[in-house]
């Protein structure tokens, strides 16, 4: 036998199945898993004592926006810090590549209207050398990855490689320009594409206000995409879907031709299709909906498996970065440069206009995230204007206070979709939907969601008990995977790629985001760490050791 790399003695395996765990040793030769035993015999050039840890494999996040934060931050952050090893790019039909000759600027245009990823950023970050998507993938091939990275090819790129200016037409597209795209289509997923990506939600605008190319796609072009992927027998069809809106009608017809046209997309090609699934406040009702119709669907012979979140998703408000108050007075702080404005949130006579202020948004839907761990389930204790009204105080007095008491480290969490948890848990509870839509590097001005694995199993798993470990870690793991064709990633077996997670799961914990100038340029992002997380290996190196970088990348580009 080789002599292991690593030997992983005495943990807690959880294998990704969602089999019962159990104590035992995993040995690590040459980026594989070579040995899962109650004993390895064999010494390992490196041994870790996983005693009173778990061992999982590598989570699998499916819906990232990492496409050009990749060239500049190759440890892919925030997402190195919570467990994740293999990250799907490519999503909501917005990508890179193909790209024809001068097509680079409107891409980069496009990500940063639809993603809020600084365009200049993009441009200058990336090479921008290719025009297919294979030769994209050739780039990411050369890139330094932390963790591996894959991903689909976008349906707003196809359409502008295919037909310039006229993609953006909300007009039918010809044979002749369906014809076009399939090749394009058809070579990136000969090239390893994980599968093809489209948006169809009305939110998606490019800088001039119009919706992005493929919105109002019909039903052949969508179909003959789906054909590619059959005739290949590989890949995943994934949609930013249209759900509900302009749709007010009773029985949801847009809605239903929407799920209706995926089914058959799933049905006609034989491949999987996912699309972003959230409750909202504002129609509570329709999620269930969608759910029904998506199962009706998969009756009759589709696999369709929506994603959703694991917690609210949210805006977060900081007064380094952008706050919900609006007069004058804020006006004037938020023009200052961030390091300033704390010292001006002490002068009396401001603070006084500062209170005064109107909000964007009612203090009802924001919450104040309490000092110490991030807590995300909107606690009655941490709501501004309960805060408010028991200290007889404006909501603006409230969050100045907490700025000038916690060195404007506090922040407002401002849930805008999935913003009840007894949906979320309703819909995970369903094992069709799986988890997803945590838009890694996408919006990085706004959200910070990508450490959705950290609360999972925290809060649902660890304070909560809604789900057992072995279930939370195979839909971290296997499930997504499976999902979108990542062969031998997602279990802890012999034979696969060794992507693994030694946790302390006791002491696992999630900090407060916080907010950072270090995109290219000095553009600001939030990040957020975790602790608890001992190592993190991938491809057989480790690559974290207890949240710090150990020098190594290992990550290989994924494809289908």
């Amino acid at each position: 036998m080789t002599k292991p790399d690593i030997v992983i003695r005495n943990g807690t395996i959880v294998d990704g199945t969602g089999a019962p765990s159990r104590r035992g040793d995993i040995a690590v030769a040459d980026g594989m898993i070579t040995q899962v035993a109650d004993t390895v015999d064999e010494t390992g050039t490196r041994e870790i004592d996983a005693d009173g840890r778990i061992v999982t494999p590598g989570f699998v996040d499916i819906h990232t926006h990492l496409d050009a934060q990749i060239a500049w931050d190759p440890l892919q952050t925030s997402s190195c810090w919570h467990g994740i090893t293999s990250a799907v790019l490519g999503n909501c039909g917005v990508t890179f590549a193909p790209v024809a000759p001068g097509g680079a600027d409107f891409l980069a245009e496009m990500m940063e209207s639809v993603e809020d990823i600084p365009r200049r950023a993009i441009l200058e970050g990336m090479p921008w050398d290719w025009s297919t998507y294979g030769e994209y993938l050739a780039w990411i091939d050369r890139t330094d990855k932390g963790i591996n990275v894959g991903g689909m090819v976008g349906h707003c790129a196809v359409r502008l490689a295919a037909m310039g200016d006229r993609g953006m037409d909300e007009t039918p597209s010809s044979p002749e320009d369906i014809e076009a795209m399939v090749e394009l289509v058809d070579e990136a997923i000969g090239a390893g594409a994980l599968g093809f990506s489209t948006s169809r939600t009305l939110l998606h605008v490019v800088p001039d206000g119009r919706q992005v190319p493929g919105t109002f796609a019909d039903d052949n072009e969508l179909l003959a995409f789906g054909d590619v992927l059959g005739r290949h027998g590989k890949g995943i069809f994934e949609a930013a879907a249209r759900l509900g809106e302009r749709d007010r009608e009773e029985h949801l017809p847009k809605t239903q031709a929407e799920i209706a046209v995926l089914g058959e997309i799933s049905r006609r090609s034989g491949r999987p299709v996912s699309f972003g699934l959230v409750s909202s406040d504002r129609r509570p009702e329709l999620y269930q909906r969608v759910v029904d119709m998506a199962h009706e669907q998969n009756e009759s012979g589709a696999t369709i498996r929506p994603q959703t979140t694991c917690r609210g998703i949210g805006v977060i408000y900081n007064l380094l970065n952008r706050v919900p108050f609006r007069n004058a007075a804020w006006k004037q702080v938020m023009s200052m440069a961030p390091a300033d404005r704390l010292a001006a949130l002490r002068d009396p006579s401001l603070r006084s206009q500062l209170a005064e202020a109107d909000m964007r948004a009612p203090a009802e839907s924001m919450w104040i995230l309490p000092a110490g761990d991030a807590r995300y389930d909107c606690r009655e204790a941490d709501n501004l204007a309960v805060l408010a009204a028991q200290s007889a105080k404006t909501p603006a007095e409230v969050f100045v206070e907490r700025c000038l008491a916690s060195d404007a480290q506090v922040n407002l969490n401002h849930p805008i979709l999935n913003q009840s948890l007894d949906a979320v848990q309703a819909m995970l509870d369903d094992p069709m939907i799986t988890l997803g839509l945590a838009d890694a590097g996408a919006h990085v001005g706004q959200i910070m969601d990508s450490s959705q694995p950290t609360f999972y199993l925290t809060y649902w798993v660890r304070e909560r008990e809604r789900w057992t470990l072995e279930e939370a870690v195979r839909r971290l793991t296997s499930d997504t995977a499976d999902l979108f064709g990542i062969t031998g990633r997602g279990r802890i077996v012999e034979g696969n790629h060794a992507d693994l997670n030694v946790i302390d799961f006791e002491n696992l914990a999630l900090p407060q985001p916080e907010y950072v100038f270090d995109f290219p340029n000095g553009a600001g992002r939030y990040i957020q760490g975790a602790s608890g997380y001992d190592y993190t290996i991938v491809n057989g190196e480790v690559f974290m050791d207890h949240g710090e970088h150990t020098g190594t990348f290992a990550g290989r580009t994924l494809r289908s």
